[in-house]
C-alpha cells in the first residue's frame, strides 16, 4: 500500500475516516499464519502508527478508532494481511500488543489478551498492569469478562469466540476486538466494543458487528426488544433448579411453532441441573448478574430463554445485529505482493515524523498529512487524462 493511502487511514480526520465504503462482505476462515519477515514489519510499523496516534489525538480517540469495524479494517490492509481474510483481526491485534511493548506506561495505553490461551490471560494481563493505573483494574477486569460473555452466550448467532483482545488507559477507559468463528460455513464475525459508550451490558452493548452474510438462527439476548425476557430469564433463575428441570423435560414433549429457534431437544435438562443450582443460590437481581455467573454458558442462557417465553410469554429476539463493510489488503498479493522496501520506507517515514514532533518540530507530521490531498489530485489528473 502507498505511503498516501496508508497515513490516510491513521493521521486522517475521523469523520472522514468513518463510514467510506457500505456493502455486505464474508470474512472466511483462513488457516497459516503471517510469515515471520511480515508480522516483524506489522509489528514495528503498528508500533509507529500507535505512538503517531496518542501523540496527535490522545488515547482516547485510538479507542474511538479501534472500536469502528471500518477504520480497523484499513489499519490490517495497511499493515499488509490479506483483505478478506480472518486472520487480519487476530494478526493485527497481535502486531499492536506486540509492537507497543514497554511503551505502555509512557503511551498510557495498554493491550491484553488474543488469540486462544492468550485470551484467556487477559484478566492476568491487566491487573498486571495495575501499579500503570489510575483506577481499579477489577473493573477492567469485568469489562473484558462481560463483553466476551455476552458475545458468547448473550448473542448466539452460530459464532463461538476464538479471539479477545482489550484495549484500555490508565484512566480507565476501554475498548474491545474480538472474534467467532462458525465451522460449519466457514466464516468468522468480529465484535466492536466501546466502554464509554455503554450504559448497559446486556441491552445493545456493541459499537458495531462485522461479518459475513446475516444469520437466520439467532437468538438474541441483548437486543433491545427482549427486554422483558431478560427481566424473566433473572426471574426464572431465582427458581428451584428441580422446578426448572421439570418444566424443561415437559417442553421437551411440546410441538413448538416452526418459527422458534430455541431448540428444546438440544438441551439436556439433567446437565443444566448443577447451573441452576447455582443461579438459584446466588438469586441473579438482573440479566447481567445471571450471564456474569460462572458456568452460565449458551444452553443455560437458552434454556432460562425458552421457559421465560413458555411461562411468562416474554418474547425473545431473533434479530441478527450484524453489520458489514470490509477494505482492501496484500499478504497473499492481492491486489499485489507486499513491497517490502516500500513498508521499510513507510514505517522509517512515520518514525522520522514522530520523533520530529516530539521535539516541536512538526513539519514532517503536517506534510504527511498534506499526501493525502496531493494524492487525490493526482488520481484525480490521471482520470481525465
Amino acid at each position: 500500500m502507498a505511503l498516501p493511502a496508508l497515513l490516510e487511514s491513521v493521521v486522517g480526520g475521523a469523520d472522514e475516516i468513518a463510514m467510506k465504503r457500505t456493502g455486505i462482505a464474508d470474512s472466511p476462515l483462513h488457516g497459516g499464519k503471517a510469515p515471520r519477515w511480515l508480522f516483524q514489519r506489522m509489528t514495528g510499523l503498528a508500533r509507529q502508527i500507535i505512538i503517531a496516534m496518542v501523540q496527535e489525538f490522545g488515547t482516547r480517540e485510538l479507542l474511538h478508532r479501534l472500536s469502528d469495524p471500518h477504520w480497523f479494517q484499513a489499519l490490517g490492509s495497511a499493515l499488509g494481511f490479506d483483505w478478506h481474510s480472518s486472520g487480519l483481526t487476530t494478526t493485527a491485534c497481535g502486531a499492536i500488543k506486540e509492537g507497543i511493548r514497554g511503551l505502555e506506561e509512557d503511551l498510557g495505553f495498554f493491550v491484553a489478551g488474543g488469540k486462544g490461551k492468550a485470551a484467556l490471560r487477559t484478566p492476568e494481563n491487566i491487573l498486571g498492569f495495575g501499579e500503570a493505573l489510575s483506577i481499579d483494574p477489577e473493573g477492567l477486569v469485568y469489562a473484558s469478562r462481560m463483553s466476551a460473555k455476552v458475545d458468547n452466550a448473550g448473542l448466539q448467532d452460530g459464532y463461538s469466540l476464538y479471539h479477545h483482545t482489550f484495549f484500555f488507559t490508565a484512566d480507565g477507559n476501554w475498548a474491545v476486538v474480538q472474534q467467532g468463528m462458525n465451522e460449519t460455513n466457514r466464516y468468522a464475525r468480529r465484535y466492536h466494543w466501546l466502554g464509554e459508550s455503554i450504559c448497559d451490558f446486556t441491552c445493545e452493548p456493541h459499537a458495531a458487528i462485522c461479518g459475513g452474510r446475516g444469520q437466520k438462527n439467532v437468538l438474541n439476548m441483548v437486543a433491545e426488544e427482549g427486554e422483558e425476557a431478560r427481566k424473566a430469564s433473572a426471574l426464572i433463575g431465582c427458581e428451584s433448579p428441580d422446578t426448572l428441570i421439570k418444566e424443561l423435560k415437559k417442553v421437551q414433549t411440546l410441538k413448538l411453532p416452526p418459527r422458534h429457534h430455541i431448540l428444546a431437544q438440544d438441551l439436556h435438562p439433567d446437565r443444566l441441573y448443577k447451573t441452576f443450582l447455582r443461579t438459584y443460590e446466588a438469586q441473579p437481581g438482573n440479566f447481567e448478574n445471571l450471564i456474569g455467573l460462572r458456568g452460565m454458558g449458551p444452553k443455560s442462557i437458552r434454556a432460562l430463554a425458552l421457559l421465560s417465553e413458555l411461562i411468562y410469554g416474554a418474547n425473545v429476539s431473533f434479530r441478527d445485529p450484524a453489520r458489514f463493510s470490509f477494505a482492501h489488503g496484500g499478504k497473499d498479493g492481492h491486489p499485489y505482493p507486499v513491497d517490502r522496501q516500500s513498508y521499510d520506507r513507510s514505517i522509517e517515514i512515520l518514525k522520522q515524523a514522530v520523533e520530529s514532533a516530539k521535539i516541536g518540530d512538526r513539519q514532517k507530521m503536517e506534510a504527511i498529512k498534506r499526501l493525502k490531498g496531493i494524492e487525490g489530485r493526482k488520481g484525480g489528473r490521471r482520470r481525465r487524462g
